[in-house]
């Protein structure tokens, strides 16, 4: 992918994976009236960008960059210098893991990736569904049987998020021989799995897709 491209198309796409929380305005990232991420003028090369980082308020100092480049068939972001204004233990476990996360399914929506498999069949994706909810009610009949439908979404939401992000597979999809992955075939991370929820079940946005297993 070309410098340019990537310069036009990653920062000005970020509101659709934040479910336009975060959104890009005159070369800063910020939530409302909050500025965030501040980059200066970004410099671009034949196959890659690199934004450097003016200040915000995530951001202890102005100072470091954030680079994409494309690079033997791969997109590889990377951050550089960059002060953040958290104390370190807390940035490593909270504002760090959420960039990873949303970076990698930036990077995942913008490369041009073939299926990773057979696509499975809109008729055997909502069979596999609706043995997830017939299987989410159980549990909560069992665990909540005074507030069955509260507790139906709390156990809905942490089974699909929790088989997502580490088989792929739910119990429906088991059965029908299902699985869901990143567009590059990769298992989801956990950012992932909960865009896939949140959004609901948007593939395109959370760069997922179902695939059909022949064994």
């Amino acid at each position: 992918m070309s410098g340019d491209l990537l310069r036009r198309e990653f920062m000005s796409s970020i509101g659709a994976v934040t479910l336009g929380i975060v959104t890009m305005r005159d070369r800063s990232l910020g939530i409302g009236p909050f500025e965030l991420i501040r980059f200066g003028r970004p410099t671009t090369s034949a196959r890659g960008v690199s934004w450097p980082i003016a200040g915000g308020l995530l951001a202890a100092e102005p100072g470091g960059s954030f680079d994409i480049e494309s690079v033997d068939g791969q997109l590889r972001a990377t951050l550089k210098g960059y002060s953040p204004r958290l104390p370190r233990a807390l940035y490593e476990q909270t504002q760090l893991r959420l960039h990873h996360g949303l970076v990698r399914i930036q990077l995942l929506r913008l490369a041009e990736y073939g299926p990773p498999g057979e696509q499975a069949s809109l008729g055997a994706r909502a069979a596999a569904a609706a043995i997830d909810v017939a299987a989410c009610a159980g549990f909560s009949l069992v665990l909540g049987p005074r507030r069955r439908f509260g507790a139906f979404l709390r156990i809905a939401a942490a089974y699909h998020v929790v088989s997502w992000s580490t088989t792929g597979r739910t119990l429906g999809g088991r059965v029908m021989r299902q699985r869901v992955v990143s567009v590059d075939g990769s298992r989801l991370s956990l950012v992932q799995a909960l865009l896939r929820l949140a959004t609901p079940l948007q593939d395109h946005v959370s760069a997922t897709t179902v695939i059909q297993d022949r064994f």
